[in-house]
């Protein structure tokens, strides 16, 4: 499988969504469909690593398959107002980077004397 950066990925399910007469849903549907996928990880996370195990006649998911319809939901959501990714990733690691910056322990650091 081939490398794919962010625009890549954004313009591949662009050209999938732009194939359908409807397009992108409006963004309260989009949030609402991202709640729903969200929903959808944390219950298969609970089953793979919480207290609820699965009922024997509940449908096999992957939390990969679940990730996977996460990302895809997000990018509908940017693609339908017109932000890109990339761009919105490189400034969240910029708050991450400097907000954050002493909040954690670092691996491989001494500590101060």
């Amino acid at each position: 499988m081939s490398e794919k950066t962010l625009k890549d990925l954004q313009g591949e399910v662009h050209e999938y969504i732009s194939q359908f007469k409807e397009g992108y849903f409006q963004p309260l549907t989009m949030l609402a469909r991202m709640s729903e996928e969200v929903g959808e990880l944390a219950r298969e996370v609970n089953h793979r690593f919480g207290e609820k195990p699965k009922k024997p006649d509940e449908e096999d998911n992957s939390i990969e398959l679940e990730l996977g319809d996460i990302l895809f939901i997000t990018i509908c959501f940017a693609n339908s107002l017109g932000i890109d990714l990339a761009e919105a990733h490189d400034k969240v690691m910029h708050k991450f980077r400097t907000r954050d910056a002493n909040r954690w322990t670092k691996i491989n650091t001494e500590p101060e004397a």
